[in-house]
């Protein structure tokens, strides 16, 4: 378990994170999401005891890092897969770590075999690709077998075949009991992998709850109609309070209603004998709910192009 009790890094009279307090569970994938600039980064290397915090604290198993002694076997965890020397083999990478650890050397083997490179063990690091460098920082958190795994962007030049690879990794860990705390930006392996969310924006709290909770709770029940009436049923639907928009190009027989639910359009509907031949409340999307959640903390907002 990981826990974050009034977490706060200063840098002069900037903070890059203001007091955060949440807890990441054990059998439980958690999701870390915010804008860039938000303090995911900041946060993490302060669990991890390589930040020094200006106030509150972080603590793994009941402990600060520091506290626990040969560290991989308590906490694995992948920062930056760049960090890694480059002359080094992959094997010899883990194995230097290992000993260092009281990890048996026959552990480096293993960890390789599961990330798929045991048939790159040999090669110097400084050849390898992103999505290896991806898999080897993978094989140096799973090295001591730990019941607590941080990621930070993970899947950072995965292909398709290595993101489908990590997802089912993850959720194999969680079912084993661990920790699962995973920083990315993208919203679609969160969908798919996550099942809590810990939202920070500007270093401050947003949200820590489950991902369906999040998603429903930016969502402001849009439903889609189709109508061949839609002018007339657009005028009825938005005197009854809705927000009315075509789903769509132009001239299109699809709206898009916010403020009702599907069952009052139908009735509003069937009252003016309107005839349908659509009617779905769309499907909450956690990136919807995101971008809406997060807007007022966007630090680096681009501007538009034509």
């Amino acid at each position: 378990m990981i826990e974050v009790n009034e977490l706060t890094k200063r840098y002069g009279s900037k903070a890059a994170v203001d007091q955060l307090t949440f807890t990441v569970r054990p059998g439980r994938v958690t999701g870390f999401l915010g804008p860039n600039g938000a303090g995911k980064t900041t946060t993490l290397r302060m669990i991890l005891g390589l930040d020094a915090p200006s106030g509150g604290t972080a603590t793994v198993s009941g402990v600060p890092f520091r506290s626990h002694a040969r560290g991989l076997h308590h906490v694995g965890a992948l920062l930056d897969a760049h960090q890694v020397h480059g002359g080094r083999s992959a094997r010899s990478h883990l194995c230097a770590l290992a000993a260092g650890n009281g990890i048996p050397l026959r552990r480096a083997d293993e960890v390789l075999e599961e990330v798929g490179l045991a048939d790159a063990a040999g090669r110097r690091v400084g050849g390898f690709s992103l999505g290896m460098k991806q898999r080897l920082g993978v094989a140096t958190a799973l090295l001591g077998d730990p019941p607590v795994l941080m990621f930070d962007e993970p899947v950072n030049g995965m292909d398709p075949e290595g993101v489908l690879w990590m997802r089912r990794l993850f959720r194999r860990l969680a079912a084993e009991g661990r920790t699962v705390f995973l920083s990315s930006h993208l919203m679609s392996e969160m969908e798919n992998t996550a099942d809590d969310l810990v939202v920070i924006g500007r270093g401050r709290l947003i949200a820590a709850e489950p991902v369906r909770d999040f998603a429903a709770r930016g969502t402001r029940g849009t439903v889609v109609v189709g109508t061949p009436q839609a002018a007339e049923l657009s005028g009825l639907l938005t005197a009854a309070g809705a927000a009315v928009a075509p789903e769509g190009s132009a001239g299109t027989e699809k709206l898009t209603v916010t403020g009702l639910s599907a069952d009052r359009v139908a009735t509003i509907a069937l009252d003016n004998r309107i005839l349908l031949t659509e009617l779905a409340t769309r499907t909450a999307s956690l990136e919807a709910a995101f971008m809406e959640l997060t807007a007022d903390s966007v630090e680096y907002t681009a501007g538009i192009t034509s």
